[in-house]
């Protein structure tokens, strides 16, 4: 039994961090999946609810604004993949990891794979949990703070929320170690 495990958050200037955790069927195929960064978002939709419905399980876990800020991004998303990974009620043999870094977890066997998301299945369907969890955490967001917008853009650094934040200034959910918040501040 493997796990995949990808993060979706790393590079906005707002909002958490989100990591999934999957086990797929190997009895039931899914198709299409691949990295979520190459799918539009009407197929990372359908997919999202195919890996829910497929997939022997599914976890996913956020680590907030404040964790970032005070542990950094690279430690913050380890947190997520070990929370997600730790909600798991199957014992998996393998849990194959995007990226170069696995979270601290004794007992497991674990293995960085860069580029993991465009090579294994698992590490995709992971992937699209992830970006689909944190785009839904962010449309929330939006409703609690429309003048930034975040449900066009995510939190990401795009020229419109960069322009928003100066205007408005910076809101409880942006990261304030991040650049440019940082120098906003």
């Amino acid at each position: 039994m493997i796990c995949g495990v990808d993060e979706a958050g790393r590079g906005p200037l707002a909002g958490p961090v989100c990591a999934a955790a999957v086990i797929l069927d190997p009895n039931n195929t899914i198709d299409g999946l691949q990295d979520s960064k190459t799918l539009s978002n009407k197929k990372l939709i359908k997919l999202h609810q195919t890996i829910f419905r497929d997939a022997i399980e599914v976890r996913y876990a956020f680590a907030t604004v404040e964790e970032i800020d005070a542990m950094n991004i690279l430690q913050a998303s380890l947190l997520a993949m070990k929370r997600a990974i730790l909600m798991l009620n199957h014992r998996p043999s393998q849990v194959i990891i995007d990226g170069d870094h696995t979270p601290r977890l004794d007992g497991m066997n674990l293995k960085s794979i860069i580029k993991g998301d465009s090579l294994f299945k698992e590490i995709s369907a992971a992937s699209i949990i992830a970006k689909v969890q944190r785009d839904k955490a962010m449309i929330l967001e939006d409703e609690k703070f429309p003048q930034y917008n975040f449900k066009q853009h995510k939190g990401y650094p795009t020229k419109e929320h960069i322009a928003l934040i100066k205007k408005h200034g910076i809101s409880q959910i942006h990261r304030k170690t991040f650049k440019p918040v940082k120098s906003l501040i």
